[in-house]
């Protein structure tokens, strides 16, 4: 890590903090604040790292928010986003050459990939320079971060996970993240459709232990990899060397078979007993709200070893805009030449990151035919990762750039009617709340490739629609409607809710006339003017099969909390939220210098 952090300084993009600061919620809610500002704010090295409660000064530094910018993703890289796609692509559509001076172009072309596989190399690496083995080991000397006071415990969230098939033919890279339940054991938070879970069901089907090796830093291009959607049994670790054009290079682990790159920072070892399982979580994840208590496998650390000079690489997760943004920006330019070849008629797509990238994608396509869409969504639903997507809405080839928000919105609505919806069932994530059961839940698809007849409403001011909503809905709190000037303007409601929304629908059901689409949303904790946390809000609480509602003009949504008003079963997560009386310190000390504007719109 310490050749990123010089690299990040000599382009002005690293942030030093020397104040002293706390393993505990300080310095992640300091890292939550930069990346909600303005480009993404810095990255962060903290210098002067404690555990106030245990009273131990760590030798290490911290480093955060690496990826948290479009630039800062490139110069990690060192090379265009798009660059890398159009290699990507330029492989896949791969011909035979057609004369001499093709064919010596091809062949250094193809003599180039030769340092895309990873190299195995004999003896030990830099991230084996300190060890510690048996009773020497001991996770707490790691500087790893409690990010949220609901969290169960400090969480490793950086780490690259590296494990292999039970016949040692299939190696995966991961990253998932992982509790430290004491000095030497981890949670591993493998969700059921990881590949890390796969190989797992192996071993325990063989009654045998499994190994792990987790890496921490060096190239934040192995973090990256980590991350990358490959297909099964696709060694992660080729990316690494296809962008690089220098192959990934390899010592084996101390303890375990598994190989891991030479210049990481950190590297845990351990066995995972596949006839026990443990409580992992609660978590503040991505989604915004805290993952809940669950039975995960768990690691048994048997080595820990490090480089003498080195620092910790971490990430926060939690409410948008985050660090996984851009990591996201990059993953969707690069792997889009791959969605291609399942979907080739596919022009673009866009997962806005206020939607948690799986609960919302927006795809532009070339329709041949009736039905095309309709198609497509298969195809997303059972595309690898996409599969975890939960609402898609395709446009056709003269739709506006699908991240200019402000275009492409009146675009879809102009295009709306009740019929251009598709309603059906699949998985989910893990992570994933809103849905009655875990791992499945309702999918929402929506053609806007084609143009309908739609007669716009009878449009009434906020006010007036408020005080003649409230005769049908006394709970009622608060209205705003949203793109007026389109054929279906979205009416957000914020209630104190008593009944089901599904009830307050069918009381709007008359008012057809003057109502398009209709959004209900609780009154706590909702801003009705704050659209971009209101799409975070609503495609997190609504399972399309329970809370989307239908009548001949008018589409109801639900993006309530649900509870036993709706049936709802399941415990209802908390949301993420900073520590006030911590975010009320850093202030005090200098350390927090967020605009209150930005900790408002963010819910923060």
């Amino acid at each position: 890590m310490l050749k990123t952090i010089e690299l990040l300084k000599r382009h002005g993009e690293l942030k030093i903090i020397d104040a002293e600061v706390d393993i505990y919620l300080e310095i992640p809610h300091i890292a939550y604040a930069e990346v909600k500002k303005k480009y993404g704010g810095l990255a962060l090295l903290f210098t002067n790292v404690v555990d106030k409660k245990s009273g131990v000064k760590f030798d290490e530094p911290v480093v955060m928010n690496i990826f948290g910018s479009y630039k800062r993703c490139e110069i990690l890289f060192g090379r265009t986003i798009e660059s890398v796609a159009d290699e990507i692509t330029s492989l896949l559509h791969m011909k035979p050459p057609a004369g001499m001076m093709a064919k010596i172009s091809m062949a250094k072309e193809l003599f180039s990939l030769k340092n895309i596989f990873p190299k195995r190399l004999k003896g030990e690496g830099a991230c084996q320079q300190i060890k510690y083995f048996e009773e020497e080991i001991n996770l707490y000397k790691l500087p790893v971060l409690t990010t949220w006071e609901q969290d169960g415990g400090p969480f490793i969230t950086m780490g690259q996970v590296y494990t292999q098939s039970l016949d040692g033919e299939m190696v995966n890279l991961g990253m998932y993240r992982l509790q430290v339940y004491d000095k030497n054991h981890l949670g591993m938070h493998w969700q059921i459709h990881k590949d890390s879970s796969h190989f797992f069901d192996q071993y325990q089907k063989a009654g045998k232990k499994m190994p792990v090796s987790i890496a921490i830093g060096g190239d934040p291009l192995y973090t990256w990899c980590a991350t990358a959607p490959l297909p099964y049994g696709v060694n992660e670790l080729l990316l690494y060397g296809l962008i690089t054009k220098k192959p990934a290079q390899l010592v084996k682990s101390l303890t375990t078979p598994l190989y891991i790159p030479k210049d990481v920072d950190y590297v845990i070892e351990g066995w995972v007993d596949t006839t026990k399982m443990h409580i992992e979580g609660p978590f503040g994840d991505h989604t915004g709200y805290y993952t809940l208590e669950e039975q995960y496998p768990v690691m048994e650390v048997s080595a820990i070893s490090m480089k003498k000079d080195r620092a910790f690489l971490a990430t926060v997760v939690g409410k948008p805009p985050l660090e996984d943004k851009y990591m996201g920006w990059a993953t969707g330019k690069i792997f889009f030449p791959l969605l291609k070849t399942t979907a080739p008629d596919l022009l673009d797509y866009h997962m806005p990151e206020n939607a948690g990238f799986h609960n919302l994608i927006l795809a532009k396509m070339q329709p041949l035919y009736k039905g095309h869409a309709k198609q497509f969504m298969h195809v997303f639903w059972g595309a690898g990762q996409m599969s975890f997507v939960k609402h898609a809405i395709f446009l056709d080839e003269n739709a506006p750039s699908l991240d200019n928000y402000e275009s492409v919105t009146p675009y879809i609505l102009d295009r709306f009617t009740p019929k251009s919806l598709f309603l059906t069932e699949g998985i989910l994530d893990a992570l994933d709340h809103s849905s009655p059961e875990t791992l499945v839940g309702g999918k929402l698809g929506l053609d806007a490739t084609s143009a309908h007849k739609v007669q716009a409403p009878e449009l009434l001011g906020d006010d007036e629609l408020l005080q003649l909503i409230k005769k049908f809905i006394p709970d009622a709190k608060a209205l705003h409607q949203y793109m007026r000037r389109t054929k279906n303007p979205i009416t957000v409601i914020s209630v104190n809710k008593t009944k089901s929304a599904k009830e307050y629908f069918n009381a709007l059901v008359n008012l057809s006339t003057n109502i398009r689409i209709v959004v209900f949303v609780d009154e706590a904790k909702n801003d009705i003017y704050n659209p971009y946390m209101l799409i975070w809000r609503i495609t997190n609480n609504m399972d399309a099969l329970r809370d989307v509602y239908i009548s001949d003009l008018m589409v109801g949504i639900d993006g309530t909390n649900k509870n036993a008003l709706d049936g709802y079963t399941r415990e209802w997560p908390d949301d993420v939220d900073c520590t006030k009386s911590v975010v009320e310190s850093l202030k005090e000390r200098g350390l927090w210098d967020l605009d209150d504007k930005l900790y408002n719109k963010y819910y923060l």
